[in-house]
């Protein structure tokens, strides 16, 4: 299942609106089922800038570790706090509680250019 209100890179980030140029950041199930039973998640501190593509932090699992790539430039404004005690939770529900920070968006209209929900399923289903 593939949330057609969501934006996704082909590196299998989401991003979705939450608030004024801001947008939550996670991975797609496909990137989290690929990646098996989440233990660990590093993530930056809130006022860390990335241009888009930069590694913004990592995911670990029984299989692998992951980085996580930052889908438009911009500035860290929030980290969710629950994945520190709970990173299965990006298992579980990576399109909600499992979201993993919150991006201020240098330029909001970067994030027209990823791609939707159509063109994700295309490049998964391959």
């Amino acid at each position: 299942m593939i949330p057609e209100d969501l934006r996704y890179t082909a590196e299998h980030e989401w991003l979705a609106p939450s608030g004024a140029d801001s947008f939550r950041v996670g991975i797609t199930h496909f990137a989290q089922d690929s990646l098996g039973d989440i233990v660990f998640v590093q993530l930056p501190e809130a006022g860390a800038t990335f241009q888009a593509g930069d590694a913004l932090g990592e995911v670990e699992s029984t299989k692998s570790v992951s980085e996580i790539y930052a889908p438009v430039a911009g500035e860290v404004v929030a980290v969710n706090p629950a994945l520190e005690g709970a990173p299965e939770l990006i298992n579980s529900d990576p399109y909600g509680e499992g979201w993993l920070v919150e991006l201020k968006a240098a330029d909001p209209a970067a994030v027209d250019a990823l791609l939707d929900a159509k063109a994700y399923g295309e490049l998964t289903a391959g």
